[in-house]
């Protein structure tokens, strides 16, 4: 029960965050927010410090939680180096995958060509990515990017809820990235998974912009 109020509590400041709602330096309080979702403090703190890990608060005096500041150097950063962990995974990916493997990635693949919906898509993309990184046999890398995931999770999510396009331009580029795998083009793979982690921070700056305006 306290795993689940601390997921529902951890996604919805996630939405309020990313929304907009809660501007940089505001304090999240435990008790105001166990008042507010009718729950314990137990799973208020579990989810703070899940946003803290996620590197949307930040934890200050007093061990209280505020609102962390993303400043666009900061998002920079952390999408280069997403895209560096992610693009040397793909690459081993290309070459370790077994071809079941392959074909279980092209039927993800499949599967987001026929999702519209942003929330399903998310989950979608999660598991493309995801088999992308079991698929490269490399728990030291995995362990890198799934820490760099964590922090990049929201941002990637609020693509495609806030930008009609980048649904369409995911499809595609996941599309490109599964052929490029299944004709175990390492040099190919790496570039375009480079790409595809370069459109994804594209979409984000936009969205951090429209925050601080």
């Amino acid at each position: 029960m306290i795993i689940r109020a601390a997921d529902c509590i951890f996604e919805s400041l996630i939405e309020t965050i990313m929304g907009g709602q809660l501007a940089a330096g505001e304090p999240l309080i435990e008790q105001a927010l166990a008042e507010k979702f009718g729950v314990s403090r137990t799973p208020v703190r579990e989810a703070l410090h899940r946003l803290a890990q996620a590197g949307l608060a930040e934890r200050g005096t007093r061990r209280a939680y505020f609102v962390r500041e993303m400043t666009p150097e900061d998002l920079a950063e952390l999408f280069e180096a997403t895209g560096e962990i992610e693009s040397a995974l793909a690459a081993l990916a290309a070459k370790r995958m077994s071809e079941i493997e392959r074909r279980q990635l092209m039927a993800i693949v499949e599967s987001g060509d026929a999702c519209d919906d942003p929330a399903i898509y998310t989950d979608i993309n999660r598991q493309f990515h995801e088999a992308i990184k079991v698929g490269a046999r490399n728990t030291t890398l995995a362990s890198t990017l799934d820490e760099l995931s964590m922090r990049t999770f929201a941002w990637r999510a609020a693509n495609f809820r806030e930008d009609s396009r980048r649904l369409a331009s995911s499809r595609s580029e996941h599309r490109q990235i599964a052929d490029a795998i299944l004709n175990l083009d390492v040099d190919l793979t790496r570039r375009l998974v480079c790409s595809h982690v370069a459109s994804s921070y594209l979409v984000s700056s936009d969205i951090l912009a429209r925050r601080k305006t």
